[in-house]
């Protein structure tokens, strides 16, 4: 859980959307799920599935997989399973699948049965926890020195090693191939020859993987905003920098446009600089907090944040009142152990790693002159710093290979602030014999719920498998102005891989 206080904090609780629901589970036995009604709601159906934590010792040690599902609601027009994922890595599906009914067109609730997993080492999935302790010592992740960097890899090594210690083997064992293989587990466990699959950013990369690996077993497969896993370090971080720097100028260009925008009137490109380097001096204390200093980088991964909706109208209000009065920053809870998936996952599905401090000096300095306001991307910059000093990955990137799955539907925004059109674009190219993409040419993470034009072309697909043109593109839909803070339905967002920052999830 996240502790917040202030007013930046406060609103970067209103953009991860809160906490999870916890979940009721009935353990099954033998490739079987005992259904009951969930806790949180008697309409959808909660269980578990047993599943080896290590694939290639299938009767070595278990763990249960956390499964919900929402049965269609007309089950004379039912068409089969939609197995969903929300992404992360560390999104919780159970939550996803609760939450369908505001997120699935109707369409597609009376026709299918919404099935949400928790991926392994997430939420009710044995979760990855690692000591409040350890995560609270975690040193700069812009060390100025190769004693630095050292110390870095030193920290990255001990956390893990914490991890593993208060989360067993699950922390080894928790990527993204070795979720793939739970799902066609789960594809039996439910009785279907077929399954479809909606998976959102990290999700894609699940989506993607399934294909390679049991392409025979897709009826459909929708992957929104999507990964791509052939990108080796230097290009990740390139990507992500520029990614992120396109969504800050897409802020400034509403902001210019919208008479409502707090920063209205203003140069809010020179305005932002300007308060950037006086968090820089120093200069932005948290009235609630005198000891507590706001950092630029505090305020980027909130504006980063914002920019998912796009809350471009928070966004705007929130920095405004930091003219006169900064806020606190969001912080771990107050609990021993806390769930911590996002490394377990990502530096086991990604072979990025710096050799030492000069690689990694470069690199910031590229993603800074790729992104010189938002000083790179914070979310590609943690990532790339988790995995200093880890071994290497069990599940390395390499080019897609999709030869036996049918035609796979592909969505992406064109200002997209983590995974950026780009990403998708080469992901099509390495798949384009078996996947078709669609462009939706506005802003934010996620596309199926942005317009009629993206919700249509989706369930006409996932109804009868005609899929567009390739190059189909959807016309921006404008974020609405006011007090909303989500451009269209969403669910939740967990954290990412720190307090305030959200990974490539929905």
């Amino acid at each position: 859980m996240i502790r917040t206080a202030g007013v930046l904090a406060a609103a970067v609780a209103m953009v991860a959307g809160g906490a999870s629901i916890a979940g009721a589970q009935t353990a099954g036995a033998g490739g079987r799920i005992d259904w009951g009604p969930c806790a949180e709601s008697a309409s959808v159906d909660c269980g578990s599935l047993r599943l080896p934590i290590n694939w290639a010792k299938p009767k070595g040690e278990k763990f249960d997989l956390a499964v919900a599902r929402r049965k269609a609601t007309d089950p004379r027009k039912r068409i089969g399973v939609l197995i969903i994922n929300p992404g992360g890595p560390g999104g919780s599906g159970v939550d996803f699948a609760l939450g369908a009914d505001r997120f699935f067109s109707p369409d597609v609730l009376a026709r299918f049965d919404i099935i949400g997993f928790d991926p392994r080492g997430v939420a009710r999935s044995q979760p990855v926890k690692c000591s409040l302790e350890v995560l609270n010592k975690q040193p700069s992740l812009y060390p100025n020195n190769q004693r630095e960097f050292e110390a870095l890899a030193a920290y990255n090594r001990e956390l893990a090693a914490d991890c593993r210690k208060h989360s067993g083997p699950m922390a080894d064992y928790a990527d993204t191939k070795s979720v793939v293989r739970d799902i066609d587990a789960l594809r039996v466990a439910l009785g279907e020859r077929k399954i479809n699959y909606f998976g959102v950013s990290y999700g894609t990369l699940i989506g993607q993987q399934y294909a390679e690996e049991f392409g025979r077993n897709v009826r459909a497969m929708v992957i929104d905003s999507n990964m791509d896993h052939s990108a080796g370090t230097a290009r990740f971080g390139a990507v992500s920098a520029a990614t992120a720097e396109d969504s800050f100028r897409e802020f400034v260009r509403w902001c210019e446009r919208t008479t409502s925008c707090a920063l209205h009137g203003k140069d809010v490109t020179k305005w932002w600089d300007q308060l950037l380097a006086k968090a820089d001096r120093g200069e932005l204390v948290d009235p609630s907090d005198p000891t507590h200093v706001i950092t630029a980088a505090e305020i980027s991964r909130f504006a980063f944040s914002a920019f998912y909706g796009p809350d471009w109208t928070l966004l705007a209000d929130v920095l405004a009142s930091l003219e006169t009065g900064a806020p606190q920053r969001a912080a771990y809870g107050t609990e021993e152990l806390v769930e911590n998936p996002f490394t377990a996952v990502f530096c086991k599905d990604w072979d990025i790693r710096v050799k030492n401090h000069r690689e990694l000096a470069a690199l910031t300095d590229r993603a800074n002159r790729l992104a010189p306001h938002m000083r790179g991307s914070a979310l590609g910059h943690v990532a790339t710093t988790g995995c200093v000093g880890l071994p290497a990955a069990t599940n390395p990137q390499h080019d897609l290979n999709i030869t036996t799955a049918p035609k796979i539907l592909m969505l992406n925004a064109l200002h997209d602030p983590a995974t950026g059109y780009d990403w998708a674009v080469n992901a099509h190219r390495q798949s384009r014999d078996t996947t078709v993409l669609v462009t939706y040419e506005g802003w934010g993470h996620g596309v199926y719920p942005r317009s009629e034009c993206t919700i249509g072309i989706t369930d006409t697909y996932l109804f009868t498998l005609r899929t567009p043109r390739d190059g189909t593109r959807c016309a921006a839909v404008e974020p609405p102005v006011g007090p909303s803070i989500a451009a269209a339905p969403s669910l939740p967002r967990p954290a990412g891989p720190l307090p305030g920052l959200p990974g490539w999830v929905k």
